[in-house]
């Protein structure tokens, strides 16, 4: 008990003993500036980084001190009147250690909100490459992140939106702290999605992360993945939320499947994408033919865009489209009467392939260029 007191310095209980005092003298209750100083005196001592445990210890310890030595204790006649005062100091007590939880409670929740402020700033400021990269290195040692190495991020969206006390959030976050401890992974929230930010030599993490996800979202809409690669750096970590994010809008335009993506198994997309005007040229010069045919040019693509998925095979690709094998093989005739170009030629299908890719990267026959 001694030391206990020790810790918690004399000054938290000035003008604790006149309180008392005059509580059993009189037998009122704390007036509104004394339970006001308790609160700051338990705001305090939060900030000071002292405990709240101890900091009741010392109260509750000054009051059996200071017990036999009370006006309306000692001074009292009679069982009833002694009971009656003290039941008035115990209520006292009640209230000054009711205060100083308060105020400590207050002091630890600000500390909490600027914690947090801050947090999403820096993730805000990591995941979107601002401020100087030698900055954001400095504050991601404080969230067990060494820049230095290479990291990846791994992004999950699902049909509902994830914030940081979301039940999926909670439950993702205790399955990667049980297997991989509190040190260099980070989960954290972004837009409605749930991201985690790991080292990129330790591949395992986002992976479980991902084997996570599918977990939480079984029995319901499976939650999607994406997967990005590792690279160094701050600036590294922006590229790969970057490529999540990417995979997650293939997914969503119906470019691709799955509920894991993986941004190393989609460069050629990237490679697609980066010639825009050559894209939507070869889409018009080898597409554009199918605008001719009767219901438009989207049948044939979507058409196309199903056979090639189903491994050029025309019974599975006839089944995925509700076709008979014969009416299958009609369009794909068509196709080739009006393209020129015929899907069963290795080289002209290579080109055909990839002007569905480019058509659904484009959006077209949709959305003209």
């Amino acid at each position: 008990m001694a030391a206990a007191v020790d810790a918690i310095p004399d000054d938290y209980l000035d003008g604790y003993a006149e309180i008392l005092a005059e509580v059993s003298a009189t037998g009122r209750r704390l007036t509104r500036d004394e339970l006001r100083a308790r609160r700051a005196l338990g705001e305090r001592a939060a900030r000071e980084g002292l405990a709240l445990r101890e900091l009741v210890r010392v109260h509750l310890a000054a009051t059996r001190a200071l017990w036999p030595e009370l006006p309306g204790v000692a001074g009292a006649f009679g069982v009833r009147q002694v009971g009656l005062t003290a039941e008035g100091v115990l209520a006292a007590v009640e209230q000054a250690v009711d205060a100083l939880a308060e105020g400590f409670e207050r002091a630890q929740l600000l500390a909490v909100r600027r914690d947090e402020a801050a947090r999403r700033e820096f993730i805000d400021d990591l995941l979107h490459g601002r401020g100087e990269p030698g900055s954001i290195s400095a504050r991601a040692e404080r969230y067990g992140l060494r820049l230095a190495h290479t990291h990846a991020v791994a992004v999950a969206e699902a049909a509902g939106s994830f914030d940081e006390v979301h039940a999926v959030t909670r439950r993702v976050d205790d399955a990667l702290v049980g297997r991989f401890g509190i040190r260099e992974v980070l989960l954290t929230t972004k837009d409605g999605r749930l991201v985690c930010i790991a080292p990129g030599h330790r591949p395992e993490i986002l992976e479980y992360f991902a084997d996570r996800m599918l977990a939480v979202g079984a029995g319901e809409e499976r939650p999607r993945t994406a997967l990005g690669r590792p690279h160094s750096g701050a600036r590294g970590v922006m590229r790969s939320y970057e490529e999540a994010l990417s995979a997650l809008e293939l997914a969503d335009r119906a470019l691709i499947d799955g509920a894991v993506l993986r941004a190393a198994e989609l460069l050629v997309f990237p490679v697609l994408t980066r010639d825009r005007e050559a894209m939507a040229d070869l889409v018009s010069t080898v597409l554009g033919p199918l605008a001719a045919a009767r219901g438009g040019a989207e049948p044939l693509v979507r058409t196309l865009d199903v056979y090639f998925g189903a491994g050029c095979v025309a019974a599975e690709a006839a089944r995925r489209l509700s076709l008979s094998v014969r009416a299958l093989t009609y369009r794909l005739e068509r196709i080739h009467a009006l393209t020129g170009s015929d899907p069963a030629d290795p080289f002209q299908r290579y080109t055909l392939q990839t002007a569905v890719i480019g058509a659904r990267l484009l959006d077209w026959p949709a959305r003209d260029f």
